[in-house]
């Protein structure tokens, strides 16, 4: 028997659509001839370039629109220019030993560029100078400091004179009492050089255009720590009610205060260590006591002192400690303006603090009274009230020392 043909194979299947020779799109898997294939890809690639082009167009403006706009150099003489470089704008220092003779940090925020520089080996003339714009902080609590404070000032007009800085801006550890008149012939308003003023306490010459009051933050001068908030310092039941640790000077409030923790035990519930003299320097023992008493206590008493304002409330609200503030205006010349209604602590309370308020101790008994009534939920709200408070405090300076500086130091675009 002959071996059958194989079958003959199908005729090549013509495309109706088309001339013979274009197969069908079925035979392509499901891909479908397009005649205008290379003209699409020549205009995508086109679409792709144009696209990229205007990306670095947008990105090119981005750009100049972060570039910096001002360099600030920071000269850090008195110890509040700590608390304004790491505690309000978050700034580290190089090296980190608090004793090192010369400290620097950087930072950008805003259209600023910023430097610090402190320790006792920046001196007039011995180190550069840096930017056109300077930020001086200035000790001008008693008649030494502003003496050296005065120093500082002439050497920064003798600056401006010889055109190597523009600008300057002061930050004041002002006088407790705001005897602080020595400063103003210095100040642009009153025909000298200084731009902007930002002064600690009550000074009645504050007037948000080119006098700002600043806080006087904690005590960096005996190198109080900026303090991370945790879990337990928000959650822990703490051991006492409250914290007085500090001098009793002779017939102050701060004797009346004594007497009324002592009259109904009030003493036992608080943490309280009393001495008659103050002390200018911790040791590393009464300075853990302090900070231990902050971290164990759920309120934190703040009598006057020379003036109302004192490290202590900053402290206390470094550790979510409740301040209880004596309100009441001391002796001098701070806050004398009906402007200032609210005074003392005009800045802090313009910013909403959480705190208590009385004007007499006497009206204590009956806080703690309460503060025995309030549970650990209660409390816990009340420490994240506080500490975001104090966060949010803190982040407000910030932005607005750089809106102030930039608003006053960059060119105008107006007209």
């Amino acid at each position: 028997l002959r071996p059958r043909r194989p079958p003959a194979p199908p005729p090549p299947h013509r495309d109706r659509r088309g001339p013979p020779g274009f197969t069908d799109h079925v035979a392509l898997g499901n891909e479908e001839w397009n005649p205008w294939e290379g003209d699409e890809k020549n205009e995508l690639a086109a679409s792709q370039q144009r696209y990229e082009a205007n990306l670095k167009m947008i990105k090119y403006a981005r750009t100049r629109l972060e570039q910096i706009s001002l360099r600030v150099q920071i000269w850090g003489k008195a110890a509040i220019g700590l608390y304004l470089w790491q505690h309000i704008f978050g700034g580290d220092l190089e090296p980190a030993d608090v004793t090192a003779q010369w400290r620097e940090g950087s930072q950008k925020a805003g259209k600023t560029y910023f430097s610090f520089l402190t320790g006792p080996a920046v001196v007039p003339g011995y180190f550069p100078v840096e930017a056109e714009h300077v930020v001086l902080v200035l000790n001008g609590r008693e008649e030494a400091k502003v003496a050296s404070a005065t120093q500082w000032l002439q050497y920064a007009r003798t600056l401006i004179h010889t055109r190597k800085i523009q600008h300057v801006a002061v930050v004041l550890l002002g006088n407790e009492q705001c005897n602080n008149g020595w400063i103003q012939p210095y100040l642009k308003r009153n025909g000298g050089f200084v731009n902007l003023l930002f002064v600690t306490y009550d000074y009645a010459f504050i007037n948000e255009e080119d006098i700002f009051q600043w806080p006087l933050g904690v005590a960096t001068y005996r190198n109080f720590p900026v303090v991370e908030p945790n879990w337990s310092m928000l959650h822990d039941p703490r051991s006492y009610l409250c914290n007085f640790l500090g001098t009793v000077y002779k017939n102050s409030s701060r004797e009346t205060l004594m007497e009324v923790l002592k009259q109904d035990g009030l003493d036992k519930l608080c943490w309280i260590a009393a001495r008659e003299q103050w002390q200018p320097q911790e040791t590393n023992e009464s300075f853990k006591n302090y900070q231990d008493a902050l971290l164990q206590s759920d309120l934190t008493l703040c009598p006057v002192g020379i003036n109302t304002e004192c490290y202590r409330i900053y402290e206390a609200c470094s550790y979510g400690s409740l301040p209880v503030i004596e309100d009441v205006m001391t002796p001098g010349d701070c806050g004398n303006s009906s402007m200032y209604h609210s005074a003392p602590l005009q800045l802090l309370k313009t910013m909403g603090a959480p705190f208590i308020f009385i004007k007499n101790w006497n009206e204590l008994p009956a806080v703690l009274e309460k503060e025995k009534k309030m549970n650990l939920q209660e409390k816990i709200q009340r420490r994240k009230k506080l500490l975001e408070w104090y966060q949010n405090f803190k982040a407000w300076m910030r932005q607005k020392f750089i809106n102030t500086l930039e608003n006053s130091l960059l060119p105008s675009d107006k007209g």
